[in-house]
């Protein structure tokens, strides 16, 4: 596969109504991504392991179905999730046509030197929810690929502020390109960042068997 084609399928996998009660929530036992383990020591060093299923795997399925059924293949466990969202700890999913939401609890290691959460993070949540919500419209056989990302971070994030909440919904999307947006608020449902993307619509190449 080429370098595009694997920079394309993982921005593929990157990729409602309110959630309901720990609901889509994904099952690691599943995907063989195991729960994370965090150790502190005497000198207040700490250190976390995970682990993620091989990403080729899920790469075989990006054109051969809809967007909305690849994601929630995902979300019911039938599909790993991609090794980013293990990475970050992402701990919820929820997809439906034109709108995704992602969840994470705000952790030590996600932080600046700053003691806050880092933008980056955010950034990743907003972008993942928000590219995810384009492909929730996306028939099997189309692909798409983010043009551009504007971020705005509204106030600083911490291990206090709660359950991060993503919510991406589509804008608009024509033919070529789509447009969406991304509100990441916090444990008290205030606004911490919101986020603007657009992603370019193409073609995919027929899979080969």
């Amino acid at each position: 596969m080429a370098g595009g084609e694997r920079r394309l399928a993982w921005l593929m996998l990157l990729a409602a109504a309110p959630l309901p009660p720990r609901q889509g929530l994904f099952d690691r036992s599943n995907d063989h991504c195991q729960a994370e383990s965090m150790t502190q020591t005497q000198d207040a060093t700490r250190s976390r392991t995970f682990s993620w299923s091989d990403p080729s795997i899920n790469a075989t399925q990006v054109g051969r179905r809809s967007g909305l059924e690849l994601l929630r293949a995902m979300i019911a466990g039938e599909l790993a999730a991609p090794p980013v969202m293990h990475l970050i700890d992402m701990t919820r999913m929820a997809a439906d046509e034109g709108r995704v939401v992602v969840e994470l609890e705000p952790q030590e290691f996600h932080y600046n030197p700053l003691g806050t959460v880092h933008g980056g993070v955010l950034s990743t949540l907003l972008d993942t929810a928000a590219a995810c919500a384009v492909h929730t419209t996306l028939p099997a056989g189309v692909g798409y690929t983010s043009l551009d990302l504007n971020v705005k971070f509204l106030r600083p994030v911490t291990v206090d502020s709660g359950t991060l909440r993503c919510e991406g919904t589509v804008l608009q999307s024509g033919r070529r390109t789509a447009l969406a947006q991304a509100r990441l608020t916090d444990g008290r449902s205030r606004l911490v960042a919101h986020a603007t993307s657009t992603c370019l619509l193409m073609p995919l190449a027929p899979p080969t068997d």
